[in-house]
């Protein structure tokens, strides 16, 4: 059985964050997860929903952890799309423990 990684992680979000990305930033998360994370939204140009809830997915596994993800640099089209879709980006920062 393999050890959860116990060192601090990061990630840079693609650009357009659509169903095919959906897949790869599910897979990345996984990889990551035991760690605390930080992702970088600086660059997101645009959110689908389905990627939308892999993160949303992601913030609940990290708090089932007591490990803290925080979203930094969030870019104009990342909170807006959250806001129109009807998630508070603030709501994708799980509270560290």
């Amino acid at each position: 059985m393999a050890a959860k990684k116990a060192g601090p992680g990061s990630l840079k979000l693609a650009a357009v964050l659509d169903l095919n990305e959906a897949s790869n930033l599910h897979g990345k998360l996984v990889s990551m997860r035991g760690s605390d994370l930080k992702i970088d939204a600086s660059g997101v140009e645009r959110v689908g929903v389905q990627c939308a809830q892999v993160l949303l997915a992601g913030v609940k596994a990290w708090e089932e952890d007591k490990k803290s993800l925080l979203v930094e640099k969030a870019s104009d089209a990342f909170q807006k799309t959250m806001q129109l879709i009807g998630i508070n980006h603030e709501n994708l920062v799980a509270k560290e423990i």
